[in-house]
């Protein structure tokens, strides 16, 4: 097998301050988490199961739901876990802000899981550079270590991790089990036993956070895996991870169908049969998508990843380019088996390929290394300055065509200006500028030097859009206000709300911020909840009752959502709509 030769001095694998990279993560895991509500689409619904859970009964945390509506499209352990979280902080923060605790935590967890997975692979020997006569190549620790650094700092850097890793919804609990699950692959290398059972317990957690589909394909993705990479340790993934995943994927299912026969029956059925069905597309249907989105969703790891798949060439077989594209190959091909189009996986791509990726730094050509530092220069700085326009804007009406167009965005936001959200965005802008000055002026010659720009101008971005624009987005994709609007006209005796064509997020806005009961399937209901495009009259009536309009309105950055609220009222006899003489 021919190997690629590294060619480095140590100076090239200086590594980053454990402080900074844990500051680093705490500041992008917790800024945009809290002085918010949950938003449209998935973050509310994510929100509303959780709090359905920590405010019901038993019943509830075995077979979650919405307000009372099945929801079956994963597992219950995020939910489970952010339940959790409200009933133990949720009188000191509030539900939201509990919810978001867990967010933190599982972010952060994930960044720790792709460090050590790029530390412990960078301190194999087949990867080390090429040593010198008379040394100064760098040590297999410090090599790992800046591999790893570089990992971290490429999954930072992705530009789709920083709106679905800031959710609450279950899509950042799988992110994290998949996460651990591509360490304990890597750990069964050296140490069988406890990356056995880390795989193991990263796959029986994701069994409980996912859908069948999604495990069944990391299942054959590590089966594959074995034929092809012999460094695996096979015997202890069958003795150890093997039952270690079968126990605590079978725990639930068999807790809720023991507890509630009738009930778990059909709720088990649908959450396989139905999370099967969403995976037996075309690939030409969701292909289109993928290719518009994904590229993007992924920058800048998947060219690394790619570049480092090529360059390695006499080792793709190998530990460090095998595990990490097992991984990647099956969420490829579930994404292209997608009956709807959707990027809820693409998240969990991120881990695997950040790995990979930080394989292609050491053999990163000068040319690649500065293009990227420069598009990241450029583009963050271009996009920074955009956004402290805006929020100019927002508070003097200067430029005032950005001012006309926030209004026409955001009818009737008013802008605040808050001190804590200013002083901040100063500070990380002020960030950005020392470190720009300190990447053109003393030009580092550290391998993760092509990808600090990228993760710092992410990190950024995010920090100032979740300060200066928090206002603003809350304001354009929370439904707090309508809910409130929508209450207020509720009878207090009403016995319950009938939806019709009310998505998920608004079910639990209304629930929550409206404290409405929904009912699902119920026909006696004595209200009626419509969302409409268009105006298409009363619903049908049933004598002897007839449905009657007491309000309609939307959001204010909304122009599609309009919400009708009717009450059924007793249809008045022929007597009593006799005029009287």
């Amino acid at each position: 097998m021919k190997s690629t030769v590294v060619r480095l001095t140590t100076t090239a694998t200086r590594t980053l301050p454990r402080w900074l990279l844990f500051a680093i993560c705490i500041v992008y895991a917790v800024t945009g988490l809290f002085g918010r509500d949950p938003w449209k689409n998935e973050d509310a619904a994510g929100f509303g199961m959780m709090w359905t859970l920590a405010n019901g009964s038993w019943q509830d945390w075995l077979l979650p739901n919405l307000a009372g509506k099945v929801i079956t499209s994963s597992g219950p352990l995020a939910y489970w876990l952010g339940a959790l979280s409200m009933r133990v902080f949720g009188g000191w923060i509030g539900p939201i802000g509990a919810t978001h605790i867990v967010t933190v935590c599982l972010l952060c967890i994930s960044c720790a899981f792709v460090w050590h997975s790029g530390y412990l692979l960078g301190r194999r020997a087949e990867v080390q550079p090429f040593k010198y006569a008379f040394g100064g190549e760098p040590s297999s620790r410090d090599y790992g270590r800046t591999l790893a650094d570089g990992a971290l700092l490429v999954l930072l850097g992705c530009f789709g991790l920083a709106e679905r890793s800031h959710e609450t919804t279950p899509e950042i609990t799988q992110f994290a089990c998949v996460a651990m699950m591509l360490y304990g692959l890597i750990r069964c290398i050296d140490k069988p036993k406890q990356g056995a059972l880390c795989w193991g317990l990263a796959l029986g957690l994701l069994s409980l956070a996912a859908n069948p589909p999604l495990v069944v394909a990391l299942l054959i993705s590590t089966l594959v895996l074995m034929l092809v990479t012999h460094e695996l340790r096979v015997k202890a993934l069958f003795t150890l991870g093997v039952p270690v995943l079968t126990l605590i994927a079978l725990a639930w299912p068999l807790s809720a169908y023991i507890a509630l026969s009738s009930e778990a029956s059909p709720y088990l059925h649908a959450w396989f049969f139905s999370n099967l069905r969403t995976f037996s597309g075309s690939p030409a249907s969701t292909l289109f998508y993928a290719l518009k989105n994904l590229p993007l969703y992924t920058w800048p790891a998947w060219p690394l990843a790619a570049w480092s798949w090529y360059s390695w060439a006499g080792l793709r077989r190998a530990p460090h380019i095998m595990i990490a594209l097992s991984v990647i190959s099956a969420l490829l091909i579930l994404i292209a088996l997608q009956t709807h189009q959707t990027n809820r996986l693409f998240l969990l791509l991120l881990p695997a390929l950040s790995v990979l990726a930080a394989f292609g730094l050491p053999t990163l050509k000068r040319g690649a290394t500065n293009a990227i530092d420069w598009f990241a220069l450029l583009s963050f700085t271009i996009l920074s300055s955009f956004v402290w326009l805006v929020w100019i804007a927002q508070q003097t009406g200067f430029p005032t065509q950005i001012a006309r167009n926030l209004t026409r965005f955001a009818p009737g936001f008013q802008a605040e200006f808050r001190p804590p959200a200013f002083i901040i965005a100063i500070l990380v802008t002020g960030c950005w500028i020392i470190l720009v000055y300190w990447r053109l002026a003393r030009r580092p010659k550290a391998l993760w030097r092509s990808v600090v720009l990228s993760s710092a101008g992410t990190t950024l971005m995010w920090v100032l859009l979740m300060t200066l624009w928090l206002p603003l987005v809350n304001y354009s994709r929370t439904y707090r206000d309508v809910a409130t609007q929508i209450a207020s006209r509720l009878p207090t005796d009403y016995q319950c709300i009938s939806p019709v064509r009310l998505g998920d997020a608004q079910i639990a806005s209304f629930a929550y911020f409206g404290k409405m009961r929904f009912a699902f399937g119920n026909e006696d209901c004595d209200v009626l909840l419509r969302q409409d495009t268009w105006d298409y009259g009363p619903p049908a009536s049933l004598s002897p009752f007839v449905w009657k309009l007491i309000w309609e309105g939307r959001r204010p950055a909304d122009r599609d959502e309009r919400f009708r609220l009717y009450l059924r009222t007793e249809r008045a006899s022929k007597q009593k709509q006799r005029p009287q003489n």
